[in-house]
């Protein structure tokens, strides 16, 4: 018989259904995404770090799960990491049969295999109403007659728990590009590569001004970008040398802490592939891929910044830019698979900046 498990939100409210994965309770901060494919790549964004993830979208796993294969930069193919980074995954209805020529196990085995509860049978559109108009709030996953303490993952440094421990060199040629992993997705290195650069993956807190580079990319990552305070300084003096640098999502963050500006916790965050941003002076609409829980304020940036992009649903800062400095950010995945990859081109635009 299937063992019946429970969905609790520190407001009280519980939500009750079947677990599948791993026989474990769980406890994190409930956030939803409501994208329609792509739960591999999600759940092994380490930006999902101590996160309980609640799809909106009523299906998963019918195309299964890649293999434990590499690329040809001896990444983990199909995936972002190496492992799931996700606390726990809540759906309405999971797949036991797979239909796809990369599956080689199911979702429910991949999720055991890694010590991951998720939970089916649940209204994911009905706990994402109730994120909506609180807030994202702390949640746990049980089974019937366990509880566990809560857990708030925003008060942990998530960056030093997901980042690399050692400097690993991708590519062979190119501009030289230092990647501080503070949670950074494969696909970025990916990117990097296929544009023409040399990507040196370091630890989040690495002294990167002992190597040989040419510029700096701030990829993203989980939690309160405050947290990574050593990675602030380091790019604070990297802009002061006027450095190259591009961030993505937590790097936007980042970038905006090192330049003087402030960041704050956003209500529910972005987590969607589908949120539109507005290029600040052409007012062109790009479709974009986010994940993440804290944003800039573009009000706080300083003389001789500005916001690069905004978003067209509710005005919060998507980027920023340096009017002279060659420093620049933004919020969203250029690199997002399975996409939009509307824009992808923004890695080009960088290392031909470099070269």
């Amino acid at each position: 018989m299937p063992r019946r498990g429970t969905l609790i939100l520190e407001d009280g409210s519980e939500y009750a259904g079947t677990l599948f994965g791993a026989p474990v309770p769980t406890a994190g901060e409930v956030v939803f995404n409501t994208g329609m494919v792509g739960y591999p790549e999600t759940l092994t964004d380490p930006s999902y770090a101590g996160q309980i993830l609640v799809s909106t979208y009523p299906y998963a796993g019918n195309y299964g799960v890649p293999g434990p294969g590499r690329d040809a930069l001896g990444l983990p193919a199909g995936l972002e990491s190496e492992r799931i980074w996700a606390a726990g995954l809540v759906v309405v209805s999971v797949s036991s049969d797979t239909s796809h020529w990369t599956a080689e196990r199911s979702l429910h085995q991949w999720m055991e295999s890694e010590g991951i509860p998720g939970l089916a049978g649940i209204d994911t559109r009905a706990v994402a109403k109730r994120i909506r108009d609180r807030g994202a709030m702390l949640g746990k996953i049980v089974a019937e007659g366990e509880d566990i303490p809560w857990r708030d993952p925003n008060l942990e440094n998530l960056v030093a728990e997901v980042s690399t421990p050692e400097l690993t060199t991708y590519g062979d040629d190119g501009p030289r590009i230092v990647m501080v992993d503070t949670g950074a997705k494969a696909n970025i290195v990916r990117s990097f590569v296929k544009a023409g650069a040399r990507v040196m993956r370091v630890p989040w807190d690495y002294d990167f001004f002992r190597e040989d580079f040419d510029g700096i990319c701030l990829p993203n990552g989980p939690g309160d970008p405050k947290m990574a305070s050593t990675t602030v300084e380091h790019v604070r003096r990297a802009l002061a040398e006027k450095i190259p640098i591009f961030g993505i999502c937590l790097g936007n963050q980042i970038l905006a802490l090192a330049a003087g500006a402030d960041t704050y916790k956003l209500k529910f965050g972005h987590r969607s592939q589908n949120q539109p941003c507005l290029e600040v002076g052409t007012r062109r609409c790009y479709v974009t891929s986010q994940n993440h829980g804290y944003a800039v304020n573009g009000a706080t940036l300083p003389e001789g910044w500005r916001e690069w992009f905004t978003n067209a649903n509710d005005g919060t800062n998507e980027g920023i830019r340096h009017d002279w400095k060659p420093a620049r950010s933004v919020q969203f995945h250029p690199e997002a698979t399975p996409g939009p990859t509307d824009t992808a081109d923004l890695f080009a635009r960088f290392v031909e900046m470099l070269q």
